[in-house]
Protein backbone atom coordinates (compact mmCIF):
# COMPACT_ATOMS: atom_id res chain seq x y z
CA UNK A 1 0.00 0.00 0.00
CA UNK A 2 1.28 3.44 -0.92
CA UNK A 3 0.87 6.09 1.81
CA UNK A 4 1.12 9.83 1.07
CA UNK A 5 1.41 12.31 3.95
CA UNK A 6 0.34 15.81 2.92
CA UNK A 7 0.93 18.87 5.10
CA UNK A 8 2.82 18.48 8.39
CA UNK A 9 4.99 15.48 9.13
CA UNK A 10 3.69 12.90 11.60
CA UNK A 11 5.49 10.07 13.40
CA UNK A 12 5.61 6.60 11.80
CA UNK A 13 3.64 5.16 14.74
CA UNK A 14 0.73 7.48 13.92
CA UNK A 15 0.90 6.53 10.23
CA UNK A 16 0.84 2.84 11.21
CA UNK A 17 -2.21 3.52 13.42
CA UNK A 18 -4.07 5.14 10.49
CA UNK A 19 -3.16 2.18 8.26
CA UNK A 20 -4.48 -0.23 10.89
CA UNK A 21 -7.67 1.81 11.22
CA UNK A 22 -8.23 1.72 7.45
CA UNK A 23 -7.60 -2.02 7.22
CA UNK A 24 -10.04 -2.66 10.07
CA UNK A 25 -12.74 -0.33 8.74
CA UNK A 26 -12.50 -1.67 5.18
CA UNK A 27 -11.58 -5.30 5.97
CA UNK A 28 -13.55 -6.56 2.95
CA UNK A 29 -11.69 -4.32 0.46
CA UNK A 30 -8.07 -3.95 -0.60
CA UNK A 31 -6.65 -0.48 0.00
CA UNK A 32 -4.31 0.44 -2.85
CA UNK A 33 -3.33 3.94 -1.72
CA UNK A 34 -3.94 6.17 1.28
CA UNK A 35 -3.61 9.96 1.54
CA UNK A 36 -3.16 11.41 5.02
CA UNK A 37 -3.73 15.17 4.96
CA UNK A 38 -2.56 16.91 8.14
CA UNK A 39 -3.91 20.39 8.95
CA UNK A 40 -2.81 21.37 12.43
CA UNK A 41 -4.67 19.08 14.81
CA UNK A 42 -7.01 17.77 12.11
CA UNK A 43 -6.27 14.74 9.95
CA UNK A 44 -8.18 13.74 6.82
CA UNK A 45 -7.88 10.19 5.46
CA UNK A 46 -8.59 9.40 1.81
CA UNK A 47 -8.50 5.83 0.51
CA UNK A 48 -8.08 4.52 -3.02
CA UNK A 49 -9.25 0.94 -3.38
CA UNK A 50 -8.10 -1.78 -5.76
CA UNK A 51 -10.48 -2.69 -8.57
CA UNK A 52 -13.00 -5.41 -7.81
CA UNK A 53 -13.37 -8.11 -10.47
CA UNK A 54 -16.77 -7.95 -12.13
CA UNK A 55 -18.73 -10.97 -13.32
CA UNK A 56 -21.44 -10.43 -15.89
CA UNK A 57 -24.90 -11.43 -14.67
CA UNK A 58 -27.68 -12.11 -17.16
CA UNK A 59 -31.35 -12.88 -16.78
CA UNK A 60 -31.97 -16.19 -18.51
CA UNK A 61 -35.32 -17.97 -18.36
CA UNK A 62 -36.32 -16.02 -15.26
CA UNK A 63 -33.08 -16.61 -13.32
CA UNK A 64 -30.16 -14.28 -12.66
CA UNK A 65 -27.06 -16.22 -13.67
CA UNK A 66 -23.46 -15.59 -14.60
CA UNK A 67 -22.92 -18.81 -16.55
CA UNK A 68 -24.97 -21.81 -17.59
CA UNK A 69 -22.71 -24.40 -15.91
CA UNK A 70 -25.14 -24.87 -12.98
CA UNK A 71 -28.18 -25.45 -15.20
CA UNK A 72 -29.54 -28.98 -15.60
CA UNK A 73 -30.25 -30.42 -19.05
CA UNK A 74 -33.85 -29.17 -19.04
CA UNK A 75 -32.87 -25.56 -18.31
CA UNK A 76 -30.04 -25.73 -20.87
CA UNK A 77 -32.55 -26.91 -23.50
CA UNK A 78 -34.97 -24.13 -22.49
CA UNK A 79 -32.18 -21.54 -22.90
CA UNK A 80 -31.18 -23.05 -26.26
CA UNK A 81 -34.77 -22.96 -27.61
CA UNK A 82 -35.64 -19.43 -26.56
CA UNK A 83 -35.91 -16.61 -29.08
CA UNK A 84 -32.84 -14.41 -29.01
CA UNK A 85 -33.37 -10.77 -30.01
CA UNK A 86 -30.63 -8.64 -31.46
CA UNK A 87 -29.89 -5.22 -30.01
Amino acid sequence: MKVNVIGDQIPQEEIDAYIGYGKQKYADREIKEMDITVDGEYVDLKYTFADVPFDRIRRITGYLVGTLDRFNNGKRAEEHDRVKHSV
